[in-house]
């Protein structure tokens, strides 16, 4: 056997398991469960959100409109909140639920305390806003912040029946409310007029 070989028998891929292969995956408490289940929809929305603030930053970076600062902390913060849902409170060691457990008040007033800086700076909200036309900060922040809604959605079924701590919910209730004001915030350092829905609707005859 060459050394080349030898090498490539030692290897092994960190990338894949192949125990997912069957459908199922494992919580940090090392619980398996099929994929589709309730605790991996919201796992994949937080996922998916902490990737599409990541977007967000990219542009936020290219603009220089301040709001780095926040969204590289949110991201980190929200492999916390994944390791969080990861670990049911109804079947978890203590050893796992004390580990992976959030400050209820650094997290929640942290992140109101942000909203206040930055919406302080705003024009007052007066109408809906159509998240269009706004730059490309503000829209993939409208972006995170409705994905951010979803997940939202998904947690609450599981802070309902005690799943999860009720600080998750609140947690990401809050950063919804802070990806609104910063999709603003975004579109007003880029120069951009934020756009009014209004009850006439759209005229398509006029495109």
């Amino acid at each position: 056997m060459s050394d080349n070989e030898k090498e490539e028998k030692k290897f092994t891929s960190k990338l894949y398991t192949k125990t997912g292969d069957k459908g199922t995956s494992a919580l940090y408490n090392g619980e398996r469960r099929p994929k589709n289940d309730t605790f991996f929809h919201a796992l994949g929305s937080i996922d998916e959100l902490s990737a599409c603030i990541g977007v967000a930053l990219e542009y936020c970076i290219i603009d220089k409109n301040g709001l780095e600062p926040y969204l590289e902390r949110i991201v980190g913060v929200m492999l916390d909140v994944g390791a969080c849902i990861a670990t049911p409170l109804d079947n978890s060691q203590e050893k796992y639920i004390k580990k992976t457990k959030l400050d209820d008040r650094k997290y929640v007033e942290t992140i109101e305390r942000w909203i206040d800086t930055i919406d302080s700076q705003l024009p007052p909200l007066k109408f809906f806003i159509i998240p269009c036309n706004v730059g490309l900060a503000s829209s993939h922040l409208h972006v995170a912040r409705s994905v951010c809604r979803r997940a939202e959605r998904e947690v609450v079924g599981l802070t309902k029946f005690g799943l999860v701590p009720e600080v998750v919910a609140i947690f990401i209730n809050r950063l919804s409310d802070f990806l609104f004001a910063a999709a603003r915030y975004a579109a007003m350092k880029s120069g951009k007029d934020e756009a009014y829905w209004t009850s006439k609707g759209t005229n398509f005859d006029d495109i």
